[in-house]
């Protein structure tokens, strides 16, 4: 039985792994790195360097794979659906507000 569930940033699949995710593991459906910040439990971008975890050192690239300590996959509803183009609602109701359509 898995132990750690990843959903891609990038096309939402979701990958199964039994212990932790590697810096080199990417997505079957699309080829995207998984061990991402994108990925993890603690992004936040609204957070200072976009992270939740205060001790994580700063990582430039949201989107490519890394080496921190901290990671932890997230359950891919929070952040991850905004940055897939899971808005797109919001999105619509905004652009019809400001008369984009």
């Amino acid at each position: 039985m898995p132990d750690v569930t990843v959903i891609c940033h990038a096309c939402r699949r979701s990958a199964e792994y039994e212990s932790v995710v590697g810096r080199g593991d990417e997505c079957d459906g699309c080829g995207a790195d998984l061990r991402v910040c994108l990925n993890c439990a603690f992004y936040d971008a609204s957070a200072y360097n976009e992270c939740g975890e205060p001790s994580a050192e700063r990582v430039l690239e949201k989107d490519k794979g890394n080496f921190c300590d901290f990671f932890r996959a997230a359950d891919g509803r929070a952040h991850g659906a905004a940055s897939a183009g899971g808005n797109n609602s919001v999105n619509s109701e905004l652009d019809e507000l400001f008369g984009k359509k």
